[in-house]
């Protein structure tokens, strides 16, 4: 015969306390707002997607420039212009570059300068380009020797 351990009740019937689901729904709703907060802002995702593939481009363009001897320009399109965008100057006609953002709303500036000069020299000016989708931004450039990062993040603070 078999018996239980003192103050047990081998009647009890199986199942959760309330003490027991009220834990499991605190823990499921924590872990809950830590994905939440995880979560990226898709405006910053598109933006450093943006910058890796601008910089890509950006030492193609660098690569190219020195290949062939002849002088290389980056330019972004102004926003008055009727196709946003930017464009690559004085590269060879062979060479076929894309000249458009991935996705829209994206702009480009280059603090104190009109166009990044690329090449022929395998040392080039210090540069910088600042890009901007909604209120985010993202600062990509170069010290003149080593290829474009991407050297600050942020958000635009409400005004």
């Amino acid at each position: 015969m078999r018996r239980s351990a003192p103050g047990s009740d081998a009647r009890r019937s199986a199942g959760f306390t309330l003490v027991e689901l009220l834990i499991v729904v605190a823990l499921i709703a924590v872990a809950s707002g830590v994905v939440s907060l995880a979560l990226r802002d898709p405006a910053a995702t598109r933006l450093e997607r943006e910058a890796a593939r601008l910089s890509a481009l950006l030492e193609a363009a660098r690569a190219e420039s020195r290949a062939s001897g002849v002088e290389a320009r980056w330019e972004p399109r102004r926003e008055q212009a009727d196709e946003p965008g930017f464009r690559f100057l004085g590269l060879p006609a062979s060479i076929e570059l894309p000249e458009q953002w991935l996705g829209e709303g994206v702009r480009a500036e280059i603090p104190g300068a009109r166009a990044l000069l690329l090449g022929p020299e395998p040392l080039i000016p210090p540069q910088r380009v600042l890009l901007r989708l909604d209120r985010q931004y993202l600062l990509l450039g170069t010290d003149g020797l080593g290829p474009f990062t991407v050297l600050e993040t942020g958000s635009e603070a409400l005004q």
